[in-house]
């Protein structure tokens, strides 16, 4: 009966998780994140060459890049502000864009994914405007300090625009989610345009988001008008929780509950990994932005590629190795030998499926505590200032110590990052040599018969 019950309970949690990662939302979240990664290393390449004196600091250097490289620092800095100084676009622009792709093909509705991403851009800016309600009538904020400057309403800087950079994300991404919901309403209910089908495609799709549109911007214009009134606007209203769930997640505690999470769900087979990411990607991307501009967030790129998951969910690099050289166990080296070149680049499907990882509770703790080790780690080396912050998203697949190289643009990153793995693979050690020797005596065994 027990384990009748936990295979229920398995079946029912395996079920509602795979449904939540196969949701609509959350795989254009994941379209969103992939689309910001050669945006983020195009706006990390150009950031690099203006922290070359701080990566190297040889005597002398300084004084050479200030004399040649130094020279172009602020177009290096609008090549930057191109990039990452436009993230809540860009991130939140490919969200609507896919969202109504897939709404789209899945609902055979007639809608445009480009006029999804075009009424979204419309909405947006709505929101980014700072507005106040004074003497009866709505007017643009003007602010002139030696601190901040907001002219006609926009406040901006050597960074670019304010809200629409890292910080507009997640008022970005709902406001991308309303865009789609009510273009989505007013084309089952009809409300568009139609036009004959003689007429140009271009011309057509141009009058059919006509009304969706002006419902779009009727329904966001009325509620930040609301907002307004009573002394606030949509942008300051949705980025309270939005900074509450960043300040948590920044903290220690907060961390480790991700990693947790992120491997428990992976344990029952469900890729934890992008469950938690669609909550948490919009928090990085803000906090690595704020870091380049003096902030100090440990949670901030890719903290999990470069210090956390070395090899893979699980931190499986340093096993994967053993496996592959020092296990005993036929089952076990051919595996080893398999996932070797993989977990390099910190993929590592092999072992959670082969070893197997999933649903193996031998295997249990050791898949949660060496991340969990490895995080405290990498977050101790970074919060105590042992390393610098973390200022460049590196690609996923980076292998270990130039990913933490690239993320904090410091040999000390790289370092760090290779520690992690060691710490990872001293957390492993016990449990999967004794893993081997079980599955020794079972292969001698079998043998023998």
């Amino acid at each position: 009966m027990a384990n009748s019950n936990s295979g229920s309970f398995k079946d029912k949690m395996a079920a509602a998780a795979g449904n939540f990662a196969g949701s609509r939302f959350v795989r254009a979240i994941m379209d969103a994140g992939y689309s910001v990664i050669s945006f983020s290393i195009i706006g990390a390449i150009f950031l690099i060459l203006t922290v070359l004196p701080q990566a190297f600091p040889i005597p002398g250097f300084a004084s050479f890049y200030a004399n040649t490289l130094g020279r172009f620092t602020n177009l290096f800095q609008v090549v930057y502000n191109s990039t990452m100084g436009i993230l809540a676009l860009v991130f939140a622009g490919t969200f609507a864009y896919s969202y109504t792709r897939i709404y789209e093909q899945e609902e055979k509705l007639n809608l445009v994914p480009m006029n999804g991403l075009l009424m979204f851009l419309m909405a947006f800016f709505i929101t980014v405007p700072e507005l106040i309600w004074k003497n009866g009538s709505i007017q643009f904020v003007q602010i002139f300090t030696k601190t901040q400057m907001v002219a006609g309403g926009y406040e901006a800087s050597t960074g670019g625009i304010t809200r629409i950079a890292s910080v507009g994300i997640f008022t970005g991404l709902v406001i991308a989610w309303l865009t789609v919901q009510i273009y989505r309403f007013t084309i089952k209910h009809h409300w568009q345009i139609k036009m004959p089908a003689s007429v140009p495609s271009g011309v057509a799709n141009s009058f059919s988001a006509m009304i969706p549109g002006f419902c779009i911007a009727v329904v966001v214009s009325v509620i930040n008008l609301i907002l307004v009134m009573i002394g606030t606007d949509i942008f300051k209203v949705l980025y309270i929780p939005f900074s509450f769930i960043s300040n948590i997640a920044d903290t220690w505690w907060g961390f480790l509950i991700i990693i947790f999470l992120i491997h428990f769900l992976w344990w029952f087979g469900i890729h934890g990994a992008t469950i938690m990411s669609s909550f948490y990607t919009p928090i990085v991307l803000a906090n690595m932005a704020a870091n380049v501009k003096g902030a100090s967030h440990f949670f901030a790129g890719d903290p999990m590629n470069s210090f956390v998951i070395i090899g893979g969910s699980g931190a499986t690099l340093g096993m994967a190795i053993w496996l592959a050289f020092g296990s005993r166990s036929s089952q076990l080296k051919e595996i080893g030998k398999v996932e070797l070149v993989p977990a390099i680049f910190n993929i590592n499907e092999p072992l959670l499926f082969g070893l197997p990882i999933v649903y193996n509770i031998n295997l249990l703790i050791p898949f949660i505590c060496a991340p969990l080790a490895s995080g405290i780690v990498g977050y101790v080396a970074v919060t105590s200032h042992l390393v610098p912050k973390i200022i460049v998203q590196q690609p996923w697949p980076t292998p270990v110590g130039l990913s933490g190289y690239i993320a904090t643009v410091s040999w000390q990153g790289a370092i760090l990052s290779i520690i992690c793995a060691i710490v990872a693979f001293i957390v492993w050690f016990p449990f999967i040599k004794h893993y081997d020797n079980v599955l020794l005596k079972k292969e001698q065994a079998d043998a023998a018969k």
